[in-house]
């Protein structure tokens, strides 16, 4: 019995695996990486490129752009174009003589008192987007 109990004791036991080898190993690795990939961002473009600056971009499309049209409507629900006074009929026409002369970059904002009743700013607004189309948008105060 003595010589199978000592047998026994042997196979029970697991047998201890050595991570400190294994995390060097994995520490140098990831060591490597860092500083191979902190290398290579350094480096900007292999391409040559000459990129625009913005004092040009903004100078050439700031003298295309034409002044918009701007339609007020004050609190008591007049229409103006400029300081001239309109009608409802009168708008659309005046919206279309102006985008036929601005097609391509031409914009029609529309300023209405803050008094005024909300079914009307929608009213006007639908008005001019039904012969503005996407060009038409409404301004409102940055505060």
């Amino acid at each position: 019995m003595g010589l199978g109990s000592k047998r026994r004791n042997n196979h029970s036991q697991m047998p201890e695996v050595n991570l400190v080898p294994m995390m060097d190993v994995i520490l140098t690795i990831l060591t490597f990486f860092i500083i191979i990939s902190m290398s290579l961002s350094g480096e900007s473009s292999s391409v040559d490129l000459t990129l625009p600056s913005t004092k040009t971009g903004v100078s050439k499309s700031a003298q295309k752009a034409p002044d918009p049209l701007i339609v007020n409507v004050d609190s008591k629900s007049v229409i103006y174009v400029g300081t001239k006074k309109l009608d409802n009929n009168q708008l659309a026409p005046e919206i279309k003589v102006y985008l036929s002369q601005h097609p391509t970059n031409g914009a029609v904002v529309l300023k209405a008192d803050n008094k005024l009743p909300y079914s009307r700013i929608i009213e006007v607004l639908g008005q001019m987007r039904a012969v503005g189309g996407e060009k038409v948008s409404l301004a409102v105060n940055k505060e």
